[in-house]
């Protein structure tokens, strides 16, 4: 975080300041932000922030003794650390974030960039940063650090010297997208699909494209919204951008598309194709399996060449990157048995787009073995969602269906009503059991995608695979 008295904390937050010796008001703080007290480190500030389970309260204690200079508190705490009172934690520390942010914008040359969509904002956040990363000092998530809490910490981290923020935007109801980037007004904005994701929580499809175009409505006036040209969805968010003085840059497949990618191939070292900026054509070797990916690039490229950057600086850092993220299609296990761990986020689309991979990258001598989990937060939309993934398993021709948990199960029972199944398909309680067959049942040749939403904790029954095989 930047350098702020006491005072100037207190007044970002509108908070009530307890001062402990030697402190006084124009005592300056610069140290991180977090609310994990395990995170702190000498001259930090730890929020206390209520959660579901704990109380962060209880761990200012800890905090102080990890070296925090400063504690944002909703009630005093009897530890001997300067405190500043708010009404709300988690609110203070979006307004904290919006004032450093500000003043870093007043006084520098700050960026910001949004992402949102249903799925492959990780990705997309991976590949721009690394992008980003060349041209200057470059904040991005750690992880998925994108809702109310990630968020703002994410800002917080932005220096003097920070050229590019960007933020990734998650939501599970409508409103949070618009609440978190109206904290930084992002300079540009990228919406990057409309999905079923989280469709449980917003109430259906235009429900999520509600929300998803949040983010075109907090791109300030000037700014330019980078949009898929291939979702009809997102696409008819142009008219919003208009109607704010945003221009629109448009990524896809299709011809029309400022940044496009032609003749693309899909192999088990990754994806190549050829990418048209502006109608300029570059060859790009992806090495993120899937190619779904490819979109994502292409939005990050997109993004990248607005803010300055040319597209043959945009190619050669893209292809540094190894894997979106731990837990995204990430490659272990070994040249005789392949595990693709992409268990850390699920949903219809990303569900498929595995899968499709899976099958894309399979040689006719190898086998195809999917071992599928719940997908999560699609409400009332989840039994006609799992039911597709069985089917479309079996379209495919995967070979070996094994799918994981109660929530699960209807994946399984579809696999077996839409084909001649003589134990292809199998289903299992626990990760545990799926595990002790998996062991038994690999043989040279396989190729293995593990896919669940983060909650069915298939993710590390893929590490398990991995470490197994390699």
């Amino acid at each position: 975080m930047i350098a702020l008295t006491i005072a100037d904390l207190a007044a970002a937050v509108s908070g009530d300041v307890h001062l402990a010796a030697p402190d006084t008001p124009d005592t300056v703080v610069s140290g991180a932000v977090d609310t994990d007290s395990r995170l702190i480190g000498r001259g930090d500030v730890f929020v206390a922030k209520p959660g579901e389970t704990t109380d962060g309260h209880v761990f200012v204690g800890a905090a102080v003794e990890a070296g925090a200079a400063l504690a944002i508190v909703e009630h005093v705490v009897d530890v001997e650390v300067s405190q500043i009172v708010v009404a709300d934690a988690v609110a203070a520390l979006a307004d904290l974030a919006r004032e450093v942010v500000r003043r870093v914008r007043a006084d520098g040359d700050l960026r910001v960039v949004g992402i949102t969509g249903s799925n492959g904002k990780t990705t997309t956040k991976n590949l721009l940063a690394r992008i980003l990363e060349g041209e200057g000092e470059t904040v991005s998530p750690r992880a998925s650090f994108n809702n109310e809490v990630g968020a703002p910490l994410t800002m917080l981290r932005v220096t003097e010297g920070t050229r590019f923020l960007v933020s990734e935007f998650g939501a599970s109801a409508p409103g949070e997208i618009a609440r978190l980037a109206g904290l930084v007004d992002p300079d540009v904005g990228i919406v990057l699909m409309v999905g079923m994701a989280h469709a449980g929580g917003f109430g259906g499809i235009e429900a999520t494209f509600a929300a998803k175009s949040e983010l075109v409505r907090a791109v300030r006036p000037g700014g330019l919204a980078v949009l898929n040209a291939d979702d009809a969805r997102v696409a008819a968010m142009a008219p919003i951008a208009d109607e704010r003085g945003v221009g629109v840059r448009w990524f896809g497949r299709g011809a029309d598309a400022e940044v496009r990618a032609d003749d693309v191939a899909v192999t088990a070292d990754g994806t190549t194709c050829t990418v048209v900026v502006d109608g300029e054509a570059h060859p790009l070797r992806l090495r993120v399996l899937g190619e779904h990916h490819v979109m994502n690039a292409l939005a990050a490229i997109a993004a990248a060449t607005a803010l300055g950057v040319s597209a043959a600086d945009c190619i050669a850092r893209l292809e540094t990157v190894e894997i979106a993220e731990r837990w995204r299609m990430q490659p272990l296990g070994s040249d005789s048995i392949r595990i693709i761990n992409d268990a850390y986020n699920a949903s219809p689309d990303s569900m498929s787009a595995a899968l499709r991979t899976l099958a894309q990258i399979t040689e006719p001598s190898q086998r195809t073995v999917a071992v599928l989990g719940a997908m999560s937060e699609l409400g009332e939309y989840a039994e006609e969602e799992h039911d597709r993934v069985g089917l479309l398993a079996v379209r495919l021709g995967i070979q070996r269906i094994v799918v994981v948990g109660a929530d699960a199960r209807r994946m399984f029972l579809e696999a077996v009503a839409q084909g001649s199944w003589d134990g292809e398909a199998v289903w299992f309680a626990t990760p545990d059991e799926a595990y002790e067959y998996l062991v038994g049942e690999l043989r040279a040749g396989d190729r293995v995608l593990v896919k669940s939403s983060n909650s069915a904790g298939l993710r590390f029954l893929g590490d398990r695979l991995g470490e197994s095989f390699s």
